[in-house]
Formats: structure tokens, sequence, C-alpha cells
């Protein structure tokens, strides 16, 4: 269990939300998370944090695959279906999940991500970690601000920019490292000396 003053703390954390839905033996399941997230910038590579409690758990242990809608910030209803107590329901509404590519997406979500899975951490935790290549994607609606989740806020849209339009943090930092330390060659004397 996890101290409740932690816990306060870790709900802070605010992450996009998607649904993960996976088909396998002529069934298809669904369920709302914040728990996926791209693990490398050289590989398009996948984590995604699975309850094996969850009805789709078997159908992407069995199937080797899972599909990921990245839901936009008017998709609540869709995140709602597919999260407690949508999950209730004994099907998946049509409406809910279309088929592209022989993968369940969510219709008009902001893009969908189709993964194969290369590894599993199992039993280490009360989820089973899976770690996914991208396969497959297609682009939505790209524009659209996303939906964003957080224990401590619930449902979010993200908003505006954190930083004013043309100003460039990245810029400044680079033209104090130069003022500070000068060229390439300055930089490694500087470093050298301390």
């Amino acid at each position: 269990m996890i101290d409740r003053d932690l816990k306060r703390c870790l709900g802070q954390m605010m992450k996009g939300v998607q649904v993960v839905a996976a088909s396998h033996g002529g069934l298809t399941r669904a369920y709302t998370s914040h728990w996926v997230c791209q693990v490398s910038f050289d590989e398009p590579v996948l984590l995604a944090s699975v309850s094996p409690k969850h009805d789709t758990y078997p159908l992407i242990a069995e199937s080797g695959r899972f599909a990921v809608s990245i839901l936009a910030g008017d998709q609540i209803d869709q995140g709602q279906y597919f999260s407690y107590p949508g999950h209730k329901f004994r099907y998946v509404a049509t409406e809910m999940l279309e088929e592209v590519d022989e993968w369940p997406v969510v219709p008009e979500c902001i893009a969908w991500l189709g993964c194969v899975i290369e590894e599993r951490i199992t039993g280490r935790y009360d989820h089973d970690l899976f770690f996914a290549r991208v396969v497959a994607f297609g682009e939505g609606r790209l524009g659209e601000p996303p939906l964003l989740y957080s224990s401590r806020h619930g449902w979010r849209v993200a908003g505006e920019s954190a930083r004013a339009s043309g100003d460039s943090v990245r810029d400044r930092l680079a033209a104090r490292v130069e003022l500070e330390f000068g060229s390439g060659d300055q930089k490694k004397s500087a470093g050298d000396a301390g």
C-alpha cells in the first residue's frame, strides 16, 4: 500500500489519456489508460502497464499485440466509457471502436499506434509491463489538444503553450553557455580546469 502523502504527490503527475485495445479469437476489449509511454528515441517502442485483472489483458497476452488510441480533449465520453464504470458493459459499443487495418481504434482520435509485444515483465508488480514495437499507425486529428488525466485533478485538456510565442528557452540557454564558456575549444579547457 502506498503511503497517503506519497499518493497525493504521485497524483500530481498529469499524463496523456489513451485507449488500449486488443482483439483475439473474435473478441475485442479495451480500457482507458494513462500509463502508456514512449521509452526510446531511436526505436518506436512503447511501454504499457496492464493489470492482469482486466478483461483486455488475456487478449493482449494471447494475441501478442494491442492498439493505442491517443484521445483528444473532446473525447472524455470515450475515455470514460472504457474506464470504470464503463467497463461494466458486456460489449463494446460500435460507435466507440472501429477496425482500421485489423487494429481496434477509437474513431476521431488524435492518432493511433499498432503495437507488437517484444518483451513482458510479469509478477513483479500489480501490473505487468509490456514493451511493444509500433508496427502500424494512423494520423487523426493531430492539431487537437490531447485529453489529460491526474488522479488528484481528474480529466483535463492540454492548454496554452508554457512559453511565449517567439521565445526559445533553448536559444537563451545556448547563448548563456556561449557567453560563459565561449567556443567549443574554450569549453573543453574550462571543463578540464574544474
